[in-house]
């Protein structure tokens, strides 16, 4: 039997065919941050175990716009953006587990394939969705500048209805993006079990956090956002109670893998 290779789907005999290469992955890009309260049972609800609600604010949320290029080490997808460019709308709560507090992704949408395959290693819980945001720009009258005054629009969709939209407008200077997604990452990563009726063939808690990270200035905000109703998504649960701010920042971040914290097949074992 001749040898596959591939970091994932589909092995081939070069492996140049794979979804993703294999990390460190890298990434630039800017970001568009909301945060808000909602009520911390419906936080709770998304929190399966052995996480916890996060011990102080509780219902806070992040939901955040990014316009991402990305590449692995080589950097050859640079010089090929349909590889290296895409968009994607997440959102973030806090949690804790063993007395810690971590952020966690409960819900998020990209538009390419890459990215869902990335989101499948790391724990994300990617959909396809349809994702803009307002690019700024130094130059001309067709975009807004990284400073007071500055106006930003965003908007999300997923099977053809509207998820969520919103207008940011910078007012100053900020010392962080805000406090929701500033923490470790707790993100489950699961598999069913190809026998019906099967234990899972993976289910383990994993965490994870930027192995390189450097940014720019960040900018504070004032936030319209809205969140609308969907057949086949829940995000409009995790309703507006309370806008609490909103921030614009360029980062790079690097990612190169994570550590278990939990191991959910283990637990079933001393559980019998």
């Amino acid at each position: 039997m001749a040898p596959v290779h591939g970091f994932l789907y589909p092995k081939t005999a070069t492996g140049r065919s794979s979804l993703i290469p294999s990390p460190p992955w890298h990434y630039s890009g800017d970001l568009l941050t909301v945060e808000y309260r909602t009520d911390p049972a419906r936080v709770a609800e998304l929190l399966p175990a052995p996480l916890e609600p996060a011990a102080e604010d509780p219902g806070a949320v992040a939901i955040i716009w990014a316009d991402w290029q990305s590449c692995s080490e080589s950097a050859e997808e640079l010089l090929d953006p349909v590889r290296a460019q895409y968009k994607e709308c997440f959102v973030v709560v806090r949690c804790s587990f063993e007395g810690r507090t971590y952020s966690r992704c409960v819900y998020i949408w990209v538009d390419k394939d890459f990215a869902i395959a990335r989101g499948l290693h790391q724990g994300y819980p990617k959909k396809l969705g349809s994702i803009h945001q307002t690019r700024p720009h130094p130059y001309g009258q067709a975009a807004p500048r990284i400073g007071a005054g500055g106006r930003f629009g965003a908007t999300l969709a997923a099977a053809d209805r509207r998820l969520a939209e919103a207008v940011v407008t910078l007012r100053e200077p900020s010392e962080t993006n805000g406090f929701v997604n500033g923490h470790p990452m707790a993100h489950h990563r699961f598999l069913p079990s190809i026998e019906p009726d099967g234990s899972p063939a993976l289910h383990e808690l994993i965490e994870s956090g930027a192995a390189g990270f450097e940014a720019g200035p960040a900018w504070a905000g004032d936030a319209e956002l809205r969140l609308l109703e969907s057949p086949a998504e829940e995000l409009a649960r995790l309703e507006v109670t309370e806008v609490i701010g909103a921030y614009f920042r360029q980062v790079g971040v690097v990612w190169n893998g994570g550590t278990r914290l939990w191991d959910g097949a283990a637990a079933r074992v001393d559980s019998a």
